[in-house]
């Protein structure tokens, strides 16, 4: 199988394609391409440990950029689609760019694969895509009602991907996964955020009252619920990826002090993000019961080698 992984130098990205590539990767005969734009969270080194596989090779470039994803798409049999502007508070300040990478790009892409024949298309979003949600879990079918412009993006590229399967026959999934947290992880995201300035001494920003729920997913489980989705789910489906552990960003931040060896005194209480979700949770029963998911990893430990791992790459992120 060729695959075509955009934003494949990214945090998310950049794990499947070390897992598709590493000891525990499907075994058959396998070429991976990835097309990253290699904005400031992307990154080369996120792929070192196989950047000279032979099975694999990198270009450097836009998914926006149509005569370069036609060239590649022609040569693939499935697409992978991680590449997306993804901070909420960027979205805030300005969200030009995620309209422009998350619908534009993710449109390019469509349309070259329905083009090209691709076999297969990943398209990888966000439960953010549903707004917030006071009780229970949002199913597939929930409406969407996103709150930012980055969510607004994503679920307008979910859309567009849908819409491309029942008008073209595109044999299309879409996941909709919880909040990452692993190695690699880009430091504006809120845990290497807070864990690496705890590591530094200095003070970490709380949203508001702190009272925010997240459920969390390891980057690792989230993958392998990928592979699951690429090789057994069903044209047209969403699926939903899920943790199983929610804390309030109050809880986090008192675990990641503990992980840090840090006290509240550390903690600047800041204004509430603007249109800030209180909850996000969704119910993963669907790619339980059809695919076989279910998370390994536990937050407690993943979350504590996650801060081991800052801990001890402080090359990686300082830079």
């Amino acid at each position: 199988m060729r695959i075509l992984v955009t934003g494949g130098a990214g945090f998310i990205g950049s794990h499947f394609v070390r897992t598709l590539l590493g000891p525990e990767g499907p075994g058959d005969p396998l070429a991976v391409t990835v097309l990253d734009a290699l904005t400031y969270a992307g990154n080369v080194a996120n792929l070192a440990p196989v950047l000279d596989h032979p099975c694999l090779d990198f270009v450097h470039g836009d998914i926006r950029d149509r005569e370069l994803v036609e060239a590649l798409m022609r040569h693939h049999d499935a697409v992978v689609h991680f590449a997306a502007e993804s901070h909420v508070d960027r979205s805030i300040r300005s969200g030009a760019d995620f309209a422009a990478t998350n619908v534009l790009g993710t449109q390019t892409l469509l349309e070259s694969a329905v083009a090209h024949g691709v076999g297969r298309f990943v398209h990888v979003s966000t439960d953010e895509v549903y707004g917030s949600i006071a009780h229970g879990s949002w199913t597939e079918s929930q409406p969407l009602a996103p709150n930012s412009p980055y969510a607004a993006s994503k679920a307008g590229s979910d859309l567009l991907a849908l819409a491309y399967h029942r008008t073209h026959g595109l044999d299309v999934r879409v996941t909709r996964c919880s909040n990452n947290y692993g190695p690699y992880q880009h430091p504006e995201k809120i845990i290497p955020l807070f864990t690496t300035r705890l590591l530094e001494g200095r003070k970490v920003p709380l949203y508001g009252d702190g009272r925010n729920v997240r459920d969390w997913l390891h980057v690792d489980d989230h993958c392998r619920a990928l592979r699951l989705v690429l090789d057994g789910g069903r044209a047209g489906e969403v699926y939903h990826i899920g943790g199983g552990t929610e804390v309030t960003n109050a809880e986090l931040t008192d675990r990641l002090l503990t992980g840090c060896g840090a006290s509240w005194d550390r903690v600047e209480r800041v204004a509430d993000r603007k249109g800030h979700d209180l909850r996000y949770s969704v119910d993963w029963t669907k790619i339980r019961d059809e695919l076989g998911y279910r998370p390994r990893h536990s937050f407690d430990t993943g979350l504590a080698a996650t801060v081991d791992w800052y801990r001890t790459h402080r090359d990686w992120w300082q830079r």
